[in-house]
């Protein structure tokens, strides 16, 4: 079954950042806690849960396995949902805009 839209958890999200760039496993988990700038530290059984899911939703695919290590990339589909995730994202931090005075004290 395709993705169906609506609301990315946050490691979706950043597994398919992640992934503009084939990578394997561990460096997944690298690329994420560096695009993340260190707020996000993925461990493998949340990584290879949500990669396992994006897989059956079509985001993501398996271009290389030599059987020790998978190499994944983003789909077009992946792309896609990733982009409407990102508007949805500013959108909601657009509407939220007003707060940021009251924020900043």
């Amino acid at each position: 079954m395709p993705y169906s839209g609506g609301p990315m958890t946050e490691a979706m999200y950043y597994v398919l950042l992640a992934l503009i760039h084939p990578n394997h496993g561990y460096q997944l988990m690298n690329t994420i806690e560096q695009v993340s700038r260190s707020r996000i530290r993925m461990g493998p059984g949340t990584l290879y849960g949500v990669l396992t899911r994006m897989q059956k939703d079509g985001l993501v695919e398996i271009i290389h396995d030599d059987g020790r290590r998978k190499t994944y990339v983003i789909t077009e589909l992946g792309k896609s949902a990733l982009q409407e995730e990102y508007k949805r994202l500013v959108s909601m931090v657009q509407d939220g805009s007003f707060m940021k005075g009251d924020l900043d004290q």
